[in-house]
């Protein structure tokens, strides 16, 4: 799709730092995702591709209107939107989210979700809005996380806050997040089951705000602690609490939404919820693997590898490492990325050190275990069918394959 508002005059850029492009490093490609479940055809995915678009344009449309803007930003009817200010309104808050909408995405948080409708017998045909607002919501959460990981790509192209600033970049990806908030009246007219949605939902923007709190902050200290010790399980366990309360929290909410609409009893739901966690944390599990390994897209890397060392961050790879590489070797790896901005060398050491151990292999390996144990917990609550292996499939194949987040 087209971003049609690209000739109106853009901010100002903002600055960000990041490590030089680094060469590949060569390391085993995970075992295929099962393909028991068929995941629908080439025309079946370009039309749900078409449908997820248009719910996506209906809610933050690429030229938005003076309703459409209304609506975006509450406007009360007896303000007037002149239009001026609605330039201003399209600017500030719909073309950063579009820019990064525009570039697409794998967008399996839809499609988990679609097969989570269709397994507990319902029809996903109604399900375009909210499938369109998590898409949006978690688009602006890239936004907001680009600007804090001082990132400064995103699925191939500069990173939002680099080409709008980032005062615009952080006000428009914050903003995104209420797109679902603008669906659920449509979701159910039962006043009860709208009450449980929102707090499904305002319970899963406090962890991922605290999970995004805890990745700022880091985990230096309790690294510090594990290369001294050697014991690596308060690092681990440091590293898990952010990634479910980040990434796994809000693929919950989906889940649980999708539940409520269903009426769905209260076990059942909450065996679906953690299972939408698990995939949603075991992604973030493989995504830092993928800042190791890299993901290229038409021939160019969609993200800078190695960026994750590059600033200094702890993550699961690195965290495995601790019971897999002598203490020495251990201590050498950490010190030399500790400090945020090592260079492009040292980060291609680094990562050769964590494959040949196999920090990235363990990493893997649990990402694959949450989601099959969280699938062993839900699966009798689900009645035989193939949708509900396609959702089974659909969870596991997020997990092993290569991706744009």
């Amino acid at each position: 799709m087209t971003d049609t508002t690209s000739a109106r005059p853009r901010t100002a850029p903002g600055t960000g730092d990041g490590p030089a492009a680094a060469e590949p490093v060569r390391v085993p490609a995970p075992a295929p995702a099962p393909s028991s479940a068929p995941a629908g055809g080439a025309e079946e995915r370009a039309d749900a591709a078409a449908g997820l678009r248009a719910h996506i344009d209906a809610l933050y449309p690429a030229r938005p209107g003076e309703a459409e803007l209304r609506e975006i930003s509450a406007l009360p009817d007896d303000c007037a939107l002149s239009p001026g200010t609605a330039v201003r309104l399209d600017d500030a808050l719909v073309r950063p989210v579009r820019r990064l909408i525009e570039r697409g995405g794998h967008r399996w948080r839809p499609r988990l979700a679609t097969a989570a409708v269709e397994a507990l017998g319902g029809d996903p045909a109604g399900f375009g809005p909210l499938l369109a607002a998590a898409e949006i919501l978690h688009t602006g959460s890239l936004i907001v996380d680009d600007v804090q990981d001082g990132a400064v790509r995103r699925r191939g192209a500069p990173a939002v806050h680099v080409e709008f600033g980032l005062a615009a970049a952080l006000n428009a990806g914050t903003a995104a997040y209420f797109s679902l908030d603008r669906v659920v009246p449509r979701l159910s007219r039962d006043p009860l089951i709208q009450v449980a949605m929102y707090r499904s939902f305002m319970a899963a923007l406090r962890a991922a705000h605290a999970g995004q709190g805890l990745d700022i902050a880091g985990h230096r200290e309790v690294m510090d602690a594990a290369a001294a010790t050697g014991d690596a399980r308060p690092v681990l366990e440091a590293v898990r609490l952010t990634h479910r309360l980040k990434s796994g929290a809000p693929v919950r909410c989906l889940m649980e939404l999708v539940a409520h609409t269903r009426g769905t009893d209260d076990a059942p739901r909450r065996a679906l919820a953690r299972y939408g966690e698990a995939v949603g944390t075991a992604y973030q599990i493989t995504d830092d693997v993928q800042d190791l390994t890299g993901v290229v897209r038409d021939g160019a890397p969609t993200k800078l590898i190695g960026e994750d060392l590059h600033n200094g961050k702890v993550t699961m790879p690195l965290a495995h490492a601790v019971a897999l590489l002598p203490r020495a070797e251990l201590t050498a790896l950490w010190q030399s990325v500790r400090t945020p901005g090592a260079d492009p060398g040292t980060v291609r050491e680094a990562i050769t050190a964590l494959v040949s151990c196999g920090a990235l292999r363990a990493a893997r390996e649990e990402a694959d275990h949450l989601v099959e144990r969280a699938w062993t917990a839900l699966s009798p609550h689900l009645p035989p069918s193939e949708a509900a292996t396609r959702l089974h499939t659909l969870g596991r194949a997020t997990v092993r394959r290569s991706r744009l987040a």
